[in-house]
């Protein structure tokens, strides 16, 4: 494991477990926002009136 996904791994776990309203920005300046539904080292799958598949 990566020294950079043991710090991310815990903190989006500790998001995702107590249902933390979260907003992600894409490169392109696009607001994203919603509860973590799961993630991988690769994606966050994000929930709010649709699930969403951010690519990291």
């Amino acid at each position: 494991m990566a020294k950079g996904q043991s710090l991310q791994d815990p903190f989006l776990n500790a998001l995702r477990r107590e249902r933390v309203p979260v907003s992600i920005y894409l490169v392109n300046g696009i607001k994203l926002q919603g509860q973590i539904e799961s993630f991988d080292q690769f994606v966050i799958l994000l929930k709010n009136t649709v699930s969403q598949m951010v690519y990291k």
